[in-house]
């Protein structure tokens, strides 16, 4: 079975729990429902599970939606815009949950269970004490109603079970094939808790249900899950949808990617600089392939590309050195001016720039941020890059450049930098090139006695943008004004 079996309207749906910021793990789930509606022209809904009452908060919810919004996965239907078959948050949900769970215990397919966690837990151990699975032992699934009233009279609130039947479950996954259950190792499993909060194999069913959801695209650690929810869709009489479990991602050391690995959360690469763009290229090449094995893919590539069909079995391992390989190509081939505009925040914490930049200085710091793109791996990096365009002085901390600096031949070297820059016309970088060539031979030296020491001198360093356009950015006046502030050092 492929993916293109079905003629139906897609629809998937990303449902994150609000517990913190977006993993990016969830990220890449939410990535391949975005591009597998938006490649078959279908649907993509969001929606939030907040059942977990005690780590769920609306903060986080908002964080989420933050995250997708700068990720630009755009959502058809959700907690924010609404739609045909919501509320699209669980919370708010509950009295749906409840009549399905009615009407399961009304045609048989599930019971009240008074047990308390002490006797569970007891359950529990004494199997693995046996060196048995763990599973429910059916204590309450024979219940009579005097032995039912008996227990509400202690006090005792019922859980709903379902009651699961003797088969073999077979999941048929779009990306994995056919996967075999035996029901027997599941055992009767909750779906509504005592405190009328439904268990989450229960709500993401009646949900998927209700919301015509199609296909179900999830990580690879759902698939334990999926006979638990076949047998609820075939208890309800209802046609499965289908269901693609992509490989999890992967640390270096080829285990889940965690905390332990560096930054795990999308907030860290927002603030860190990375693109958007350059993130979702990355996360879709994480478990899928396009056929012509290209790397860089703008979102409309990816999108006409996407298919299941080309999603892999095994996990993918994040690689921090290959998004950052990446990042640097979107930032070097990004639109200047709204690349400008995303760098001015850096510039800013750092001290360098005031907002706001308008006019004249913004075009001057467009130039900035065109001559030290190609140094970067993302913009965090741009006011150590582009620091030494700030301000009149410049200072001489590095090894090799105080050596440069303490040359012998370095103040001649100055004096005539100085000389043709104060008469040089036009100032323009053609003409700033053309003098830089020509001083080798004024001075009897070799271009790397020349020019080092003109670089040293402006910029304090022995490497970074091109001398042409560091002498145009700074200008003339500053350019002249650090030559003679390193003459003096000289001396």
């Amino acid at each position: 079975m492929t993916e293109k079996d079905t003629t139906e309207k897609v629809r998937v749906r990303f449902a994150p729990s609000p517990t913190g910021h977006l993993h990016i793990g969830n990220a890449h789930t939410g990535l391949f429902n975005w591009l597998f509606a938006r490649h078959n022209g279908g649907k993509f809904i969001l929606r939030i599970e907040d059942t977990d009452l005690e780590r769920s908060y609306a903060e986080s919810e908002k964080l989420i939606l933050e995250d997708l919004k700068w990720l630009g996965l755009d959502w058809d239907e959700g907690v924010d815009i609404g739609g045909p078959y919501g509320p699209y948050r669980q919370t708010e949900r509950l009295e749906l949950y409840r009549q399905y769970a009615q009407r399961l215990l009304d045609e048989g397919h599930a019971y009240l269970c008074y047990c308390t966690p002490e006797e569970l837990e007891m359950e529990r151990k004494a199997a693995l004490d046996r060196g048995e699975a763990p599973r429910y032992g059916g204590r309450c699934r024979e219940l009579t109603e005097a032995r039912r009233a008996e227990l509400e009279r202690q006090g005792r609130r019922p859980a709903v079970r379902f009651r699961v039947p003797d088969e073999v479950i077979v999941v048929n996954d779009l990306i994995r094939g056919p996967i075999e259950f035996d029901s027997k190792t599941i055992g009767d499993f909750v779906i509504m808790k005592c405190d009328g909060v439904p268990t989450y194999n229960f709500a993401v069913v009646v949900d998927d249900v209700h919301m015509k959801i199609t296909h179900i695209i999830r990580a690879d650690e759902h698939v334990a899950n999926t006979p638990r929810q076949i047998l609820l869709y075939e208890a309800l009489g209802l046609p499965l949808p289908k269901f693609a479990h992509i490989s999890m991602i992967l640390g270096p050391d080829r285990t889940k990617l965690s905390k332990r690995h560096g930054a795990t959360s999308v907030f860290h690469y927002r603030q860190a600089g990375y693109l958007p763009d350059a993130v979702v290229n990355y996360l879709a090449l994480l478990g899928w392939s396009p056929e012509n094995g290209e790397e860089v893919l703008t979102r409309e590539e990816l999108v006409k590309q996407f298919s299941l069909d080309r999603v892999g079995k095994s996990p993918a391992v994040f690689d921090i050195a290959k998004l950052n390989w990446l990042n640097g190509v979107y930032i070097r081939q990004a639109d200047l001016k709204s690349l400008t505009g995303m760098a001015i925040p850096y510039l800013k914490n750092a001290g360098l720039v005031s907002e706001p930049v308008t006019g004249e200085r913004f075009d001057w710091l467009m130039d900035v941020v065109d001559s030290v793109r190609g140094y970067l791996d993302n913009l965090s990096q741009i006011p150590e890059h582009a620091g030494v365009f700030f301000g009149d002085r410049i200072d001489i901390d590095d090894g090799k450049a105080r050596k440069i600096i303490s040359d012998p031949e370095t103040s001649r070297v100055l004096n005539l930098f100085i000389k043709e820059l104060e008469s040089l016309e036009p100032f323009d970088r053609e003409a700033i090139h053309t003098m830089l060539l020509k001083m080798p031979a004024q001075l009897g030296l070799s271009v790397r006695k020349t020019l080092m020491p003109v670089r040293v001198a402006l910029t304090g360093t022995t490497a970074g943008p091109e001398l042409p356009n560091v002498i145009f950015i700074l200008g003339r006046d500053r350019s002249i004004g650090r030559a003679r502030q390193a003459l003096h050092a000289c001396s």
